[in-house]
């Protein structure tokens, strides 16, 4: 009877295990199909600014809920250029969680996607250490779009992170001060069926890109492939990384 009870819980546990990886696999391909569809639309996500960014961030579907007090939370996928110095091809995705109360007062009941673009190295190694407050722990600011992109040096020189949302089909720069954002290593590590953080992925490429994370990186190498920031700055942060 015991032998039976265990193969029994043996067995609820690997398919548990299982939906458990299909789930964030699922949310890995969304968070490339939105990015896929936001690159594909002309003047959504300016490719000048886009060629100036380390890392990219993507959240689908941002839902609310409330507990007491209202709030959001979203969960999506992250991933950087490979390199010391942030110039490779990108690389294999890590998930990631954004919330806060401030990530949804322009909802007003409709799903809303963010894309978020670290073009700072400080930025990146703000998110992967533990959860940090936009606006606060890193410098971010609504991402320039159209004519403003190109007059935009100001805003690249002091941002770390440029948000934007789409939401009911209209894709803007917003400001998301005061919302976290995390590495969700849970989540990853379902992914990658094995344990593993968001820096060893995106930073110390321990790992290949799953099938779930295909279309996300191959439609960022295909818009972006080259990496236009200073080069003094990438150097730098080079630099920072061998200590």
């Amino acid at each position: 009877m015991k032998k039976i009870f265990a193969a029994a819980l043996t067995a609820v546990l690997a398919a548990t295990l299982v939906q458990a990886q299909e789930h964030e696999d699922e949310r890995l391909r969304h968070s490339g199909e939105v990015l896929m569809e936001i690159l594909n639309i002309p003047d959504n996500l300016p490719k000048t600014v886009l060629d100036k960014a380390e890392c990219v961030i993507v959240i689908p579907s941002v839902k609310k809920f409330a507990i007491g007090v209202g709030g959001n939370y979203g969960r999506g996928a992250m991933t950087c250029r490979g390199g010391k110095e942030f110039t490779g091809p990108w690389g294999a995705p890590a998930m990631v969680a954004l919330e806060g109360g401030n990530i949804g007062f322009q909802l007003g009941g409709q799903a809303t996607d963010f894309v978020l673009l670290v073009v700072n190295p400080k930025g990146i190694d703000s998110i992967l250490k533990s959860k940090v407050k936009l606006g606060a722990d890193a410098a971010a600011a609504a991402g320039p779009k159209g004519r403003d992109a190109q007059a935009a040096t100001d805003v690249l020189m002091h941002a770390e992170i440029l948000t934007y949302s789409r939401s009911r089909g209209l894709f803007a720069g917003i400001s998301l001060d005061g919302s976290t954002l995390r590495p969700d290593n849970s989540a990853t590590e379902k992914v990658y069926g094995k344990k593993v953080s968001a820096r060893e992925v995106v930073l110390e490429h321990k790992v290949a890109t799953p099938k779930a994370g295909h279309l996300m990186i191959s439609a960022l190498q295909k818009a972006s492939p080259k990496n236009t920031s200073d080069p003094k700055s990438l150097q730098e942060a080079g630099a920072e990384g061998k200590k």
